[in-house]
């Protein structure tokens, strides 16, 4: 006792005594009361070695609270503060553990208590951190106090990892799987909650898409049932939408296969240092995966190949990747075009037709070198040349076995139907005694008691009309399935069998369709452009066919007009107009690349880019000229020229619209008449010929 308060200086005690108080966790706090006490008791120790009462400073904002980590606690953060500020003369704690569990948060606290002369006390005496033997017991304290943490760690979780080992550790279970009152995993006995899981595993397996099982909920006016984990309402369940992260997570949930999983998911603590967040873990490194430990919804194979099937749909840029979820567009190939060249994986983009009135054509690129290596796309490739040959192959390979497929397909129809139907009817009925129990309180209320009288009531009728909309749903949706399951429906589903090629081609099959049963079939298909395409078809099991189909013209070659067609335009020079050459064209079925009718700028066009002479041109060089000019040359006026044309007296030919053109004369030959009298016709010389009177 002497040397403890030997330590205790005049300058200590002009300072003031902090008494920290912690509890690890709230549940302590409540069950464990005398360590409590113990530590609020210590405020006696601190007087006892001199310091007044109201010099005494009690912290015990860090009640329920871990002393892992100083980051939550702002009461040890406060006295932190206290002591680096030099406010603190002594801090007094039942012991470390209490202080701190974690040895740098405790070193943090030594080192500021040595700078700032500050004591520390806890139930075996009081020590200062500035003197080497008390710094060095105080330090060994602070490691034992931390590997007594991480023991006591240990020891909780290896019960648990034991207990989960043999399969018998309660954890939550995803809705659809209860507990039955002996601890055993079974299905849920509500009916309805088993029919909607069902249902969401049935409509994968036909559609191997997600979305698509959202699509068909919201189709059908189905809900999904939710249970409430914390909260006032816990462990009660509500019916929402479905939504597409739940269908993944259920899909992703091994127990639905009846397998007992434990460490599928680790607590790892984020960037800020104050929360934590769950990451996946991969299925090698689960600490447990018990197969067939309960009651399931799916097999376990089925599962395996959800999750192949799921890991396909992922939009990955992996050349391994070959093939994905059908998706809209009319890419027959789509996600199972490989290149030629480097082997990656072709991609599908679409483009907009001006000849097929802007419809959207698809073409197959190999962007691997261009996304990878920042090089130039491999290849790229029209898809119609190409789907139109795998097609063919397929129409020669699938036709005999249509008939069966047919049956297949009405027989999964029906059974669709039979499921969505019995869905909404147990939905009615959960409808149904939701009204039912609403009504026996209202009628249990008390007649007098108005308040609570109308509130049950309005709740009463708010079910009934519920429950009508639900059941009037039911009888509009019933009634259109019927239509698919008439013997109409049948027998045209057997006749479009008997033509496979009718049922391929026919526009109301939806391109996705013909994926799938594309994908049935093919494996994969390797595209190498050259002259031609080469279509190598690989099917599954390992046969292989090559095709070959037309390479796709250039753009310019597309354009360009056919050589009968300049032929026939160079002849029709001689003797007509730009404009009567396009009338003439037209006349004769001649179109441009678009279809469309040529008209006189197409012609314009033409003859100046193969070079073609010109109307007037061909007509100079048959010695004819303006009216201007060959007035000039005759000493007379364009009127007279015109007239003499009119009359037949010179040889004239149309060039334009009301342009003409004149044979011309040598000056010279005109016999002019006597008098200023109007001369006779006249009589001139034309080049090339001997002299005659017109």
């Amino acid at each position: 006792m002497t040397e403890t308060h030997s330590k205790v200086t005049a300058e200590h005690l002009r300072r003031d005594a902090f008494l920290y108080v912690r509890q690890s966790s709230l549940r302590q706090v409540f069950e464990n009361p005398e360590s409590t006490k113990r530590q609020y008791a210590l405020r006696d120790r601190a007087a006892a070695l001199g310091w007044p009462a109201e010099r005494i400073h009690t912290i015990d904002d860090d009640l329920g609270i871990s002393g892992a980590h100083a980051e939550n606690r702002d009461g040890f953060q406060h006295l932190v503060s206290e002591v680096a500020l030099g406010h603190a003369g002594i801090v007094l704690g039942l012991e470390v553990s209490r202080l701190a569990r974690n040895n740098a948060d405790w070193q943090r606290l030594l080192e500021l208590c040595a700078l700032t002369a500050t004591l520390i006390s806890d139930e075996d005496g009081v020590y200062d951190p500035a003197h080497f033997n008390d710094r060095l017991l105080l330090g060994l304290k602070g490691t034992m106090s931390e590997a007594e943490l991480h023991v006591l760690k240990a020891r909780l979780q290896g019960g648990i990892h034991n207990k989960a080992r043999r399969g018998e550790l309660p954890v939550p279970l995803p809705i659809g799987l209860i507990y039955d009152p002996t601890g055993v995993v079974v299905l849920d006995p509500d009916r309805q909650i088993q029919s909607a899981a069902r249902l969401v595993f049935d409509t994968f397996r036909q559609t191997h898409s997600a979305n698509a099982v959202v699509r068909r909920f919201q189709r059908e006016g189905l809900q999904f049932p939710c249970r409430a984990r914390s909260g006032p309402g816990k462990d009660e369940v509500r019916w929402i939408p479905l939504e597409h992260f739940r269908v993944l997570q259920i899909l992703h949930n091994p127990r639905y296969a009846g397998a007992f999983v434990f460490g599928r998911t680790r607590r790892t603590r984020r960037a800020d240092l104050k929360s934590t967040a769950a990451v996946q873990v991969a299925r090698k490194d689960w600490l447990v995966l018990i197969k067939d430990a309960h009651a399931s919804y799916i097999s376990w194979e089925e599962f395996e190949r959800n999750q192949a099937t799921l890991t396909q749909n992922l939009a990955a840029l992996s050349s391994a990747s070959r093939g994905t979820v059908p998706r809209e567009g009319s890419a027959l190939l789509q996600g199972h075009i490989l290149c030629g060249r480097c082997g990656g994986r072709m991609r599908t983009r679409y483009q907009l037709d001006s000849k097929l009135r802007d419809r959207l054509v698809p073409y197959y690129v190999c962007t691997e070198e261009a996304v990878r290596r920042a090089g130039k796309a491999c290849q790229s490739l029209r898809g119609r040349d190409v789907d139109t040959a795998v097609s063919e192959l397929l129409l020669r390979t699938v036709a005999p076995a249509a008939i069966e497929a047919a049956l297949a397909v009405q027989q999964e129809i029906a059974g669709r139907i039979g499921q969505a139907g019995a869905a909404r009817q147990k939905q009615i009925e959960r409808a149904r005694y939701e009204a039912e129990l609403k009504r026996r309180r209202f009628l249990k209320c008390d007649p007098d008691h108005r308040l609570v009288a109308d509130a049950l009531e309005a709740d009463w009728n708010e079910q009934l009309r519920r429950l009508e909309t639900l059941q009037q749903q039911h009888e509009r949706q019933h009634q259109a399935d019927q239509g698919l399951l008439n013997e109409q429906a049948r027998t045209r589903i057997l006749a479009l069998a008997r033509d496979f090629p009718r049922v391929w081609h026919d526009p109301h099959t939806d391109p996705r369709d013909r994926k799938r049963m594309l994908a049935l079939l093919i494996e994969d298909v390797t595209l190498t452009k050259r002259e031609t395409i080469a279509i190598d078809v690989r099917f599954r099991g390992g046969r292989t066919t090559s095709l070959t189909a037309p390479s796709p013209k250039p753009i310019a070659q597309v354009r360009k007009f056919k050589p009968e067609v300049i032929a026939a335009l160079d002849r029709l020079l001689d003797t007509c107009t730009e404009q009567e050459a396009a009338d003439r064209l037209n006349a004769l079925g001649y179109r441009n690349w678009r279809q469309q009718p040529l008209t006189r700028a197409t012609v314009f066009n033409l003859r100046f880019n193969y070079k073609l002479k010109s109307r007037f041109q061909r007509l100079r060089d048959q010695g004819f000229i303006s009216a201007e000019a060959l007035a000039q040359r005759l000493h007379v006026s364009p009127t007279t020229i015109h007239e003499w044309g009119r009359a037949g007296s010179l040889v004239r030919q149309r060039y334009g619209n009301h342009v003409f053109l004149y044979k011309s004369v040598l000056p010279g030959t005109i016999h002019k008449g006597q008098g200023g009298r109007r001369p006779r016709a006249p009589s001139f010389t034309v080049p090339g010929s001997k002299r005659e009177t017109v």
